[in-house]
């Protein structure tokens, strides 16, 4: 999914900072909240010069407010192109003490509760030795918190195309379908393959709104955090060159982990969620984070996603 810069300078955002800042509640005698969050996953979270920065690291902080303790973030690298073994990963990092929590995770009843395997590895993180001496580490039991943010799914094309808002929109333009992505399956899928002959094939480190700009392709469908992110890169850049349909929520929503034991953690979290969603400051948080806040969908944990309406021909 992304790399990991050099761990020499994440190394810092373990130490106090400006991401790890005292609460004024906290004592010495309180140990610190560790976060895991990836640190490539803009607007939510990402490693900038030494430093862990976005929603989920303001959500982070008011929990160790909270819970009257230090906030220390850890950023981790999900494998590339394996999504599948998020949920392992991160039971790893979990499990071995890594962090207490973790953020951004998608809440999908098949990838919660008891482990499907019995150990696993630690994603890359800080402090990490090299993959193959990893030791592999005993899984314990996720348990969510309440969400705090739902997905959207939205329809980017090159200025001067007949506007879509769905897939079967996109009949006749030359259409990404990014390898090991949901958004490249929907498009596969779309139909029952009405798209194929007009798809176009690209690699997950390929620039897709190079691609755009430059004619390669006519559009993509990409998560509405994805569009937030490349506003947020080009902020000084005026408005984006292209146009853009409206997010559609995909049913699955985003919330915090921790393991069994630690229910205490998770009910700071969902007091900190619920309060700030009613007052409306975890919306301006998304504000000043670049993220196009989605309301989380009912129920809060789901069996599958939403995807019949994009792939309905």
């Amino acid at each position: 999914m992304r790399r990991l810069p050099a761990l020499a300078a994440a190394l810092s955002l373990v130490l106090p900072g400006p991401a790890a800042a005292q609460s004024p509640a906290a004592t010495s005698a309180s140990p610190a909240l560790t976060v895991c969050v990836s640190e490539d996953n803009a607007p939510l979270s990402t490693l900038r010069r030494g430093q862990v920065e976005g929603f989920d690291v303001l959500v982070a902080r008011a929990v160790a407010a909270e819970l009257g303790r230090e906030l220390r973030l850890v950023p981790f690298e999900p494998e590339i192109e394996k999504e599948s073994l998020l949920t392992h990963e991160v039971n790893a990092l979990l499990s071995a003490g890594v962090c207490d929590l973790a953020s951004g995770f998608p809440l999908l009843k098949s990838d919660l509760g008891a482990p499907t395997r019995e150990r696993f590895k630690t994603a890359d993180h800080p402090g990490a030795k090299r993959k193959r001496d990893r030791p592999y580490i005993t899984l314990g039991t996720l348990v969510p918190s309440q969400p705090y943010l739902g997905s959207a799914l939205q329809v980017v094309q090159r200025s001067g195309l007949p506007p879509a808002q769905t897939l079967a929109g996109l009949r006749g333009q030359k259409v990404a379908a990014v390898a090991g992505t949901l958004e490249g399956t929907l498009v596969a899928m779309h139909g029952g393959g009405a798209l194929s002959g007009q798809m176009v094939s690209l690699g997950q480190r390929e620039d897709l709104w190079a691609a755009l700009q430059q004619g390669r392709i006519d559009a993509a469908l990409v998560p509405s955090t994805t569009v937030d992110a490349w506003r947020r890169r080009h902020a000084q850049g005026g408005t984006l060159p292209l146009q853009l349909g409206t997010p559609r929520a995909l049913g699955v929503n985003f919330g915090f982990v921790a393991l069994a034991p630690r229910q205490d953690m998770l009910d700071a979290v969902n007091r900190v969620v619920t309060r700030s969603r009613a007052s409306g400051e975890l919306q301006r948080w998304a504000t000043e984070s670049g993220l196009s806040w989605q309301a989380p969908t009912e129920p809060a944990v789901v069996d599958s996603l939403k995807l019949d309406d994009w792939l309905a021909p």
